[in-house]
């Protein structure tokens, strides 16, 4: 690994390596992804996106990959930054791209919107990712169960909007 350099998803070819970074990484965890190359373009390349892509790079080579977007906390009092998608190369891992891809992650959203904490959410089958976030004193979170309404309820739900 010679130099990693970091940069924003802003164009139609960083894009096209997010996508292949957020594929192999829901290969690695056995996950579905319905995420489409378009749905994912809409998410980051809109004028108000709803979530960041960041790549790591060395020279032309895609070493790892980071999807985040903003949270607010009013038991924290804060805006956060929730991690959704963390990858890095197989190639690469255990040379510490992980965390440096979470330190800049940070710093963004720092930046963009004064984020003073991350969260981020680990499945329990995965022991190698649990290990790494222990390593980096990330804590899970006890007293909290997290709920998800898919999309079926979610539309239903909205029916009951004015």
């Amino acid at each position: 690994m010679t130099t990693i350099t970091f940069r924003p998803v802003r164009t139609a070819d960083d894009l096209t390596l997010l996508d292949g970074a957020l594929r192999a990484l829901s290969a690695d965890l056995g996950d579905p992804h319905k995420a489409s190359r378009d749905c994912l373009g809409s998410a980051v390349l809109s004028d108000r996106p709803s979530a960041y892509g960041l790549l790591a790079m060395d020279g032309d080579r895609l070493c790892g990959a980071a999807l985040f977007s903003p949270t607010f906390s009013t038991a924290r009092g804060a805006a956060g930054v929730y991690v959704s998608d963390l990858w890095v190369d197989e190639t690469v891992r255990g040379c510490g791209l992980g965390r440096r891809l979470l330190a800049d992650v940070a710093a963004r959203a720092c930046a963009g919107w004064k984020a003073g904490w991350l969260t981020l959410a680990v499945y329990d089958h995965s022991s190698a990712s649990r290990a790494f976030y222990d390593r980096l004193g990330l804590a899970p979170r006890t007293g909290a169960t997290v709920m998800t309404l898919d999309r079926p309820e979610f539309l239903e739900m909205m029916k009951d909007a004015r």
